[in-house]
């Protein structure tokens, strides 16, 4: 029995048993009414893919796969991306349904998630009307451009081969349990980007993980410490750090302001980055956690949850950039973050920031 569909305003319409054979069974479309049912495109050129559609009637001629695909990949609504990505996900065993009004994956809609979702993907051995969908899937091509603030449920990134990766996204609550009471009051010289504390206290290194001990040929100069501009920042911002000197700029030597005088020299030499930084570095502290520079990762930070010594130190967690709301990724910099965090064992953590509110979003490879 020769089984043909027919387009319908963007839809095919399928009669005969196609509610028992295709949706009931599989998952396909969406009930019309009777045994009726309509498909998407994508749904339909993958019924012809299969062979479980003889044919499309288009425009009065009865149109195979071939013919079909490059119909509905003429009709736009990037047709080629999202059929690559339905085809895989069916293949791994998944049913899923478009996330669009009318059809079962319209649940999957979600006004508080942002950005699209392309599909609706259940779990394995749920299907539509009511099984519990597993991931909304969004479906981008690799030379797309992603808002950062877009970042949600999972991304199924189409490369130039036609190959697929997934990303699971989402927002990340970041805790810690560093526990270190800060000292009264230190006293360092602000350089052109660092400050160093002569007289450090040993526990603010060793126990609080703040700066680098200044070190020589014949070891470290007793008791010295070198602070980065935002760890300098976040103990003057607490009324620990004062300077008694700053060098370069408009220099001054005696009481000088320093958390004006650190922020200043801090967007001197990074601009606007700088502010934002600061504003993540003392958030992650409030949540007793400890960040580090992450430039060997290509990060703003890593991070530690817990940090009882430096002696003992665990590793690192998590890889963070800090990133202007407005950021728009490139696919293969998000992919390259992500895969360089998967290869040090560490999360890729995206901070979101504009010098006030931070929300973070973190990124993964998924295997479905």
């Amino acid at each position: 029995m020769q089984i043909h569909g027919t387009l319908h305003d963007g839809e095919v319409h399928v009669g005969g048993d196609a509610r028992q054979r295709f949706y009931d069974a599989r998952g396909y479309g969406r009930p019309l009414g009777g045994n009726d049912i309509a498909l998407t495109r994508v749904e339909a050129a993958h019924l012809l893919f299969r062979g479980d559609l003889d044919g499309v009637e288009v425009d009065g001629q009865s149109l195979a796969f071939e013919e079909f695909f490059v119909d509905a990949a003429a009709a736009g609504d990037r047709f080629a991306l999202r059929f690559l990505v339905y085809a895989d996900l069916r293949e791994r065993g998944f049913y899923l349904s478009p996330v669009r009004d009318g059809w079962p994956g319209e649940r999957a809609l979600d006004p508080d998630a942002p950005g699209r979702a392309d599909f609706a993907v259940y779990d394995r051995g749920d299907g539509p009307p009511n099984g519990s969908v597993a991931y909304r899937v969004r479906v981008v091509g690799e030379r797309e451009r992603l808002p950062a603030v877009e970042l949600s449920g999972v991304l199924a990134i189409v490369d130039e081969e036609s190959d697929l990766t997934y990303f699971e996204t989402g927002t990340q609550a970041l805790d810690g349990s560093t526990t270190y009471e800060l000292p009264a009051t230190i006293g360092g010289v602000l350089l052109e980007d660092r400050v160093v504390v002569w007289d450090a206290p040993e526990p603010l290194y060793e126990r609080g993980f703040y700066g680098q001990p200044l070190s020589g040929r014949t070891g470290p100069v007793e008791d010295a410490l070198q602070l980065s501009l935002v760890e300098a920042a976040s103990l003057a911002a607490e009324g620990v750090l004062s300077l008694s000197a700053v060098i370069g700029g408009d220099e001054s030597t005696n009481d000088s302001p320093a958390l004006a005088s650190i922020v200043e020299r801090g967007r001197d030499v990074e601009g606007d980055r700088f502010d934002r930084r600061l504003r993540v570095y003392r958030q992650l502290r409030d949540a007793e956690i400890v960040p580090k520079t992450g430039f060997k990762f290509g990060a703003d930070f890593r991070t530690y949850a817990n940090v009882e010594s430096v002696e003992e130190l665990p590793h690192s967690e998590a890889l963070v950039r800090v990133l202007p709301p407005e950021h728009v990724f490139d696919p293969r910099e998000l992919s390259l973050d992500v895969r360089l965090a998967g290869g040090v064992r560490k999360r890729m953590v995206f901070a979101l920031t504009d010098g006030s509110t931070v929300e973070y979003r973190s990124v993964a490879r998924l295997t479905p």
